[in-house]
């Protein structure tokens, strides 16, 4: 796991995940409500709607920021969703980036083509330090909608877990001064190894 004093030699775009030979974890906060039903269900089930976009976060530490520490209304509860590396690479690999890029479409028009039609939006923001502040290197958002949020749905999802308990427990020993007991807890996030394919139409980094 990467310190937030270590020296900046993170690749400006690298995904970061925790993940097995077969899973990746993503990260996601809602309302009770919807948290609720889908740890019952063990999927996402309504008042979840597949119809909406939905964005996964490999970054815990991302997660955190968007949702304060699950303290943010409608975001109190975070859920780790276990995925297949197949689906997340899939999503990866049918991905349009939120951004124009001049480097990878010969014109705007041509961008917002692919945008309207990709099922996937990846977006690179800055990673969070501990106490969620910018770091000078990104971590990788990825928006489902249409075909790939009902893959995300049906075929991909492993596992769901609440890990709020966590999300209050890091933030409780960052309140009391204890930055290494928080640290001790934060997930393990390595870099992911992603086909170089796939790492290309993300504007991912090569390792």
């Amino acid at each position: 796991m990467l310190r937030d004093d270590a020296p900046v030699t993170v690749p400006r775009h690298q995904v970061r995940a925790a993940f097995t030979a077969d899973t990746v974890t993503v990260y996601q906060a809602y309302r009770p409500e919807i948290a609720d039903a889908a740890l019952a269900a063990g999927r996402f089930v309504p008042p979840f709607k597949r119809e909406r976009m939905t964005w996964i976060k490999p970054s815990f530490r991302w997660m955190m920021y968007r949702c304060g520490w699950a303290l943010k209304p409608g975001q109190e509860r975070v859920l780790a969703v276990e995925i297949t590396r197949a689906g997340f690479e899939w999503a990866l690999a049918h991905a349009c980036l939120s951004g124009y890029d001049p480097r990878r479409h010969p014109d705007r028009e041509s961008w917002r083509r692919q945008l309207r039609t990709s099922p996937v939006r990846v977006q690179w923001d800055p990673e969070r330090s501990l106490r969620l502040a910018p770091l000078p290197y990104r971590s990788v958002q990825v928006g489902l909608a249409g075909d790939a949020a009902r893959r995300y749905v049906d075929e991909w999802l492993v596992g769901l877990t609440d890990i709020t308990p966590l999300a209050r427990a890091v933030h409780a020993r960052l309140t009391a001064g204890d930055e290494p007991g928080a640290a001790a807890l934060l997930p393990v996030e390595r870099p992911y190894p992603l086909p170089a394919e796939v790492a290309q139409v993300v504007d991912a980094d090569p390792d």
